[in-house]
């Protein structure tokens, strides 16, 4: 059985198309399977308590600033969406392995790719058909499923296990029960996936140590 790197990902995150665009290229060189799970962006930032970038609003300036020299330095075009932040949850079933089937990959890629590079409106339900007819994809015998509660449970036992896991962000690759989170961890990843991890596991506990202080203590030191 071919090892596998799990990829977490939802089309609203321009950094999992960016992600997307670098994993089969490491998968095939390190004869790896890239396992697909779409999940829900905003369920997992809901269980930690976090903030999308699109809610702060100078990080989402920031964002386009990052996204465009980041497309310009890799080479390829960045067109996003038309609407962001958009509702991806029918793309996201779309792309689930019990829906689309042996065209998963080719499913996931053409979203992606006709998001983040074409500005394609990737919440509305006729633009994602045509983007699959592109490719040769019956979109509409997709788009029929996306509806029907079991899909729609699909998605939703995704993110829990998801969480379950750990994931806390968009792209998030787990590999060997390795987490990497971000598309700047390819190179992380290459480095693990080729052996040479420079990563000194003993110092891993480094981290749990006891806490000194709460953002609840700056609240209360603001009022007094």
């Amino acid at each position: 059985m071919t090892a596998k790197i799990h990829f977490y990902f939802d089309f609203i995150s321009p950094y999992a198309y960016f992600a997307w665009r670098k994993l089969p290229i490491l998968a095939k060189k390190y004869n790896r399977e890239i396992e697909p799970h779409p999940v829900v962006f905003g369920k997992l930032l809901d269980k930690w308590g976090q903030l999308g970038p699109a809610e702060i609003p100078p990080k989402r300036s920031w964002l386009t600033q990052y996204c465009l020299r980041y497309a310009a330095l890799n080479g390829f075009e960045y067109n996003p969406p038309k609407k962001h932040p958009f509702n991806p949850l029918a793309a996201l079933r779309m792309s689930l392995k019990e829906v689309s089937g042996i065209d998963q990959l080719g499913v996931i890629d053409a979203i992606f790719k006709g998001g983040w590079s074409q500005g394609a409106d990737l919440g509305e339900l006729s633009a994602l058909i045509s983007l699959l007819a592109k490719q040769s994809i019956d979109g509409e015998v997709l788009a029929q499923q996306v509806s029907k509660s079991d899909i729609k449970d699909l998605l939703i036992n995704e993110t829990n296990k998801a969480i379950e896991k750990g994931v806390f962000g968009v792209p998030t690759m787990i590999i060997d029960d390795n987490l990497f989170w971000g598309n700047d961890q390819m190179d992380h990843i290459e480095l693990f996936l080729d052996g040479k991890d420079p990563l000194d596991r003993e110092r891993l506990s480094d981290s749990d140590r006891p806490r000194a202080v709460d953002r609840k203590v700056f609240k209360k030191l603001d009022k007094d």
